[in-house]
C-alpha cells in the first residue's frame, strides 16, 4: 500500500524548494534583499510561535541549547539564506540555484578535512564533474566579472556556499539530536529575522515602503509560508519514512525546477553550454553523495 502522506511530502520539498531562488528573486525586485530575508524568517518565527502556543509545547531550551540554534542559525539562515537573497539582486535565480548546488562539494571537502568522511577516488571524482559543471557556467560569462555588482553577487553566492557547508558540518560533528525540532526552529528563525531587520535598516541605501510591490509582497510570503515553514515540516516527516541520503537527493530535483521556472516565468536564457552545466554539476554531487543504502527504503527514527 502506497504511503500518500510520504508521496505528497516528498512533492511538496522537491516543488517548493524549487521554487524558493524564484521567489526570492521577485521579492527582490522591488523590497532590499535584507528586508526579504528579515521579515521572511520574521513572518516564518511567528507562525512557529503560533503553532507551539497552541500546541502548548513552547517553553526555554536552555542556554546550552540556545547557544547551537543561535550558531546554527547564524552560518545557515543569516550567512546562507541571507547572502542568497542579497545576490539575487544582481544574478539571476537560475544561475544562483545552479551555483548552490555546488554546496554539497564544500560540505564533502570540510569533512574530509576534518575527518568526518573518508576521501575516495569515486568522489574526488564527483569534485572534478563539479567543477567543470562551473568552468562551463563562467566560460562565457567572464566578461560579465568586469560588472562589479555581478562580480559582488557571485561572491555573495559563494560566501552562501560556505555558510551553508560550515552550519552542516557544525552539525554533523557535534551531532546534535533534537527532541522539538519546531522549538528550535522558533530560536532559529526568531535570531535570524531580527539580525536580518537589523541589517536591512543599516545596509539598505532605499527602503521606501511605498514602492514595494503586491507582487514582490506576495513572493516575500511565499517564502516565509512554504519556503521556510511548509516545506521544512515536510522534510521531517520525510525522514521519519526515509533516510536522509534519500531526502537529499531532492536537492538535484530542486535545481532543475528552479532552472525551467526561471526560464518559463522570468524568460532567462538558458544556453547549451548552461544545460551541460547542470548535468555535470547534478551527476557530480549524486556521484560524490552515492550510497547503495540510498535506494532502501528504512525507517529513521528522530
Amino acid at each position: 500500500m502506497r504511503d500518500y502522506k510520504l508521496i505528497f511530502a516528498v512533492l511538496t520539498v522537491a516543488i517548493v524548494w524549487g521554487t524558493t531562488f524564484l521567489a526570492i528573486r521577485v521579492a527582490v525586485e522591488t523590497i532590499p534583499a535584507w528586508f526579504v530575508a528579515g521579515i521572511r524568517q520574521f513572518l516564518a518565527a511567528m507562525i512557529m510561535l503560533f503553532l507551539l502556543l497552541y500546541r502548548k509545547e513552547f517553553r526555554w531550551i536552555g542556554w546550552k541549547n540556545l547557544g547551537y540554534q543561535l550558531i546554527f542559525s547564524t552560518l545557515m539562515l543569516i550567512v546562507a539564506n541571507g547572502m542568497t537573497t542579497v545576490a539575487e539582486e544582481d544574478v539571476t535565480s537560475s544561475l544562483t540555484s545552479l551555483i548552490s548546488a555546488c554546496s554539497p562539494i564544500v560540505v564533502f571537502l570540510g569533512s574530509v578535512a576534518i575527518g568526518l568522511q573518508k576521501f575516495t577516488f569515486r568522489a574526488f571524482f564527483g569534485v572534478l564533474m563539479c567543477f567543470s559543471g562551473i568552468l562551463f557556467i563562467f566560460w562565457d560569462g567572464l566578461s560579465d566579472m568586469a560588472n562589479p555588482d555581478y562580480r559582488l553577487g557571485i561572491i555573495y553566492l559563494f560566501i552562501a556556499i560556505g555558510g551553508w557547508a560550515s552550519g552542516t558540518i557544525f552539525t554533523k560533528k557535534l551531532n546534535i539530536q533534537s527532541k522539538n525540532i519546531s522549538l528550535n526552529l522558533f530560536y532559529q528563525f526568531a535570531f535570524a529575522g531580527i539580525v536580518q531587520l537589523i541589517f536591512a535598516f543599516l545596509f539598505s541605501e532605499s527602503y521606501n515602503y511605498e514602492n514595494w510591490s503586491i507582487k514582490s509582497i506576495s513572493a516575500m510570503i511565499y517564502l516565509a509560508v512554504f519556503g521556510s515553514v511548509s516545506a521544512f515540516f515536510a522534510f521531517h516527516y520525510a525522514l521519519t519514512k526515509i533516510s536522509p541520503v534519500q531526502v537529499s537527493i531532492l536537492a538535484y530535483v530542486n535545481t532543475v525546477i528552479s532552472i525551467f521556472l526561471s526560464w518559463l516565468i522570468l524568460d532567462e536564457s538558458i544556453s547549451a553550454k548552461f544545460i551541460i552545466a547542470a548535468v555535470l554539476i547534478i551527476l557530480g554531487v549524486f556521484i560524490i553523495n552515492y550510497n547503495p543504502q540510498m535506494f532502501k527504503k528504512r525507517r529513521i527514527e528522530l
